[in-house]
């Protein structure tokens, strides 16, 4: 019901309580029911102008678009694209602002309710929270659970399903070097890089300040790789971090990757094993304001059955059709969704 509908229906309430009013002072003039009935027409009429005009703003809140985000990246884009299509499956509006920017802008949008819903990682919580046991977040089921309480205790956000899949930060170097130099793990690259090899690393700002990402694996390892010795690019993104090593774009032989990257063997890149476990567990996991939630409950359900689908070989598979074979987010989430009976 439209608002000019309301405001009709109140006006012939109105009219109705007048000529009852009307015809209950001609009945009893001068009697002190007046006081009493005139008070009780006031008090309708307020009542009922109250209700109807706050309606049509509970309606539209009600109404208003699922605004979507994602970080900048090919994985954060794809996640964000396969939000949207169940969401707008199952009837509800969205709006897209995925590839929205990196962590920090991200986390500071949806906490504000500039956004409603985003893909995070699980291994974020250690970013997120600090005084918390770091052996925590390495164990898939506990970094969920710790997640999930203290976002929901600290910003009222709400983890949905994670998915099985790993997305950890690593380093990767091409193959020749790995292969002249014999480096399989980071404590051989350790070695290589104090030793005096050459060494150019593409990353993104985020993973060379953070300290849970680049300085803890150096902290580790016991290696530095001097800021002359970096090309840092301002969006996480693993598709340019990677074509630049195995293009060695400005000698670039070292790059920031993730662990569900598809693209990594095609071009000819070898995954450094961090056999020391630095890495805290990264599963993608949607999150959702509760404010949100709570007026579409159904969110949890709709998503529960992508993300629990999305396990190592097949975001690994589809990161790839983006990050190589060119096709758009959209698409590719598109084609996986159908392909999974999901759309």
């Amino acid at each position: 019901m439209t608002l000019a509908t309301y405001i009709c229906y109140i006006q012939r309430v109105t009219l109705f309580l007048e000529a009852f009013q009307n015809r209950e002072e001609n009945a009893r003039k001068r009697q002190r029911g007046n006081a009493m009935n005139r008070t009780f027409f006031l008090a309708v009429t307020v009542f009922l102008a109250g209700v109807f005009l706050v309606a049509p703003a509970v309606s539209g809140e009600k109404k208003r678009p699922v605004t979507v985000g994602s970080k900048i990246d090919t994985e954060g884009a794809l996640l964000g694209q396969m939000i949207i299509l169940m969401l707008e499956k199952s009837g509800l509006a969205t709006e897209n602002r995925t590839e929205f920017g990196p962590t920090p802008i991200v986390r500071k949008a949806i906490i504000s309710g500039e956004i409603d819903i985003y893909p995070e990682y699980t291994g974020n919580g250690a970013f997120f929270f600090s005084g918390q046991d770091p052996a925590l977040w390495k164990d898939h089921a506990k970094a969920y659970e710790k997640v999930k309480q203290l976002d929901y205790e600290q910003n009222h956000l709400v983890w949905l399903t994670a998915a099985p899949a790993n997305n950890t930060w690593a380093l990767a170097v091409r193959g020749d070097m790995a292969e002249k130099a014999r480096l399989a793990t980071l404590s051989e690259f350790a070695d290589y890089v104090n030793g005096g090899g050459k060494v150019k690393l593409a990353a993104c700002e985020e993973f060379v300040t953070r300290e849970d990402a680049l300085p803890a694996f150096q902290a580790t390892y016991g290696f530095k790789i001097a800021d002359d010795q970096m090309i840092v690019f301002s969006g996480c993104n693993t598709a340019q971090t990677e074509k630049a090593a195995a293009e060695g774009t400005s000698g670039v032989n070292t790059a920031m990757a993730f662990g569900t990257d598809g693209a990594l063997s095609a071009l000819g890149l070898v995954v450094l094993k961090d056999t020391k476990g630095v890495q805290p567990v990264y599963a993608p996991t949607p999150v959702v304001r509760e404010a949100v939630l709570e007026q579409h409950p159904e969110i949890e359900k709709i998503l529960a059955p992508v993300f629990k689908g999305l396990d190592q070989e097949t975001l690994q598979r589809l990161n790839s059709q983006i990050a190589i074979g060119g096709e758009g987010a959209d698409t590719v989430a598109r084609e996986y969704l159908l392909e999974q009976g999901l759309l």
